[in-house]
């Protein structure tokens, strides 16, 4: 119990040097509560489940736009609806067009169009470099537990290794005062 308690101490010392080391890059903002989940608990999150649950329903409507407004399917139709605009006004209703070459009203829609879309655009944007910020700093704590674990391995290996030598001297010691009393 004495060596599990101390391989959990130098756990914890390696967990700090590792934390006092990353300080020095643009300071950490890793705290105790935080050093004992590196320890012993569940680090990664899904990123997405955390998101859609505190998304506002703005905020997904701006995404379902933003990715509509992003897709084939919104490209063809449009396409589909200004070759028959273009088409309707300027060769079928030649002499009743409600909206005549140069289509101004055609250039309003497009531009009113545009100013809504292009906001809810960048709405949808900032809520992924959101994600893509917190999805990075959880690659972060993942990556600093694993090393955490790489580190505390390499130590427990020392250790075998170290109590490997000590009974190999021991065993060597036990076999030549062995020999010594069997020649007595």
């Amino acid at each position: 119990m004495k060596n599990k308690d101390k391989v959990y101490y130098d756990k914890e010392e390696l967990v700090r040097q590792i934390l006092e080391k990353d300080k020095d890059l643009k300071g950490s903002n890793i705290d105790e509560e935080l050093m004992h989940e590196l320890i012993s608990g569940k680090i990664s999150k899904n990123i997405n489940e955390a998101d859609d649950e505190n998304s506002t329903f703005g905020q997904k409507i701006a995404d379902k736009i933003a990715t509509f407004g992003g897709s084939w399917t919104f490209i063809i139709s449009f396409g589909v609806v200004l070759a028959v605009w273009i088409i309707g006004n300027a060769v079928i209703l030649s002499n009743k067009a409600f909206d005549p070459y140069p289509f101004v009203f055609l250039n309003l829609v497009l531009s009113c169009l545009a100013a809504i879309q292009a906001p809810i655009i960048m709405m949808s944007q900032n809520r992924q470099s959101e994600k893509d910020r917190l999805t990075a700093a959880n690659d972060y704590l993942i990556n600093l537990k694993s090393e955490i674990i790489i580190e505390d391995l390499h130590y427990k290996i020392d250790l075998l290794m170290e109590q490997q030598a000590e009974n190999t001297k021991t065993i060597e010691i036990l076999l030549k005062t062995i020999k010594e009393l069997k020649n007595k």
